[in-house]
């Protein structure tokens, strides 16, 4: 099945009324989630680093559908940055019922462990572990004293089997496992705290790489059972299912959307 064969999906305003950031939403996976979790009825927070032209298509995609879109800047390496982000955003919603927690740092340009410098460790530990750890305890510390909110951590299914290429990128997702375990418990009941994994995905950045267009895509493939890499589009609403009222059980998960290719057991 190739991306133009994908099933168009129904969708329904499981957010309607409701305010959503999303982090890294200028490209890629988090624009997906920004504009499916608007598409669902949620005003949304558009957060970016450096993709600022990218956060702004995201928002008018989001206007364009009707529904409200806030363009919002910070590096989230540092904790007075994730502090002046959870200001503007309460600021603005008056609150907020929704943190997917999706930005991070791929270490896309090393392809091997033996390329691994301090300064490509410092970046994705900093941002893919700390970051997520300090947007959760910020943003939930003032979702518990609200009284409700719904916090997604966008992990990878690279903690099932490590990575060869990047350890530092699987050791740092590996760790927000623990980040959500622990704020799940810490934060219960009010505020739920879950970890969703999405699998391989075709974003621009993926299909650019020249891994991808050398093989490494019809390899995959053929290794996956559902038989298709499917664009960011198409796990968007999986991954915000955890933030809806049909998920009001689950809090410290770990939800794999991989079309079967880890099959992860008990």
């Amino acid at each position: 099945m190739t991306n133009s064969d994908t099933p168009t999906q129904t969708i329904f305003p499981r957010f309607a009324g409701k305010s959503v950031l999303v982090t890294g939403a200028g490209t890629g996976f988090g624009a997906a989630i920004a504009i499916r979790a608007a598409q669902e009825g949620a005003s949304v927070a558009v957060h970016y680093n450096r993709s600022r032209d990218g956060a702004e298509r995201t928002a008018e995609r989001i206007r364009s559908i009707g529904a409200d879109a806030f363009v919002v800047q910070a590096d989230i390496s540092t904790w007075q940055a994730i502090k002046e982000l959870a200001d503007a955003t309460f600021d603005h919603f008056g609150g907020l019922d929704v943190l997917i927690n999706n930005v991070g740092d791929v270490a896309s340009e090393q392809m091997s462990w033996r390329e691994l410098t301090q300064e490509a460790l410092d970046r994705v530990i900093d941002v893919d572990l700390k970051g997520t750890l300090l947007c959760t305890h910020e943003f939930g510390s003032r979702m518990l004293a609200q009284g409700h909110g719904a916090i997604v951590n966008i992990g990878s299914t690279v903690v099932v089997r490590g990575s060869a290429r990047a350890p530092q990128y699987a050791a740092a997702k590996y760790g927000i496992l623990g980040v959500t375990k622990s704020y799940a418990a810490a934060f219960a009941p009010a505020v739920r705290v879950n970890t969703f994994a999405p699998g391989f995905m075709e974003t621009s950045a993926t299909l650019a790489r020249e891994d991808w267009k050398g093989g490494r895509r019809e390899k995959l493939i053929s290794q996956t059972p559902m038989g298709t890499i499917p664009p960011p589009e198409v796990v968007a609403g999986t991954a915000l299912f955890l933030a809806t009222d049909d998920a009001s059980h689950i809090t410290g998960a770990y939800m794999l959307a991989d079309g079967g290719f880890n099959m992860v057991g008990a």
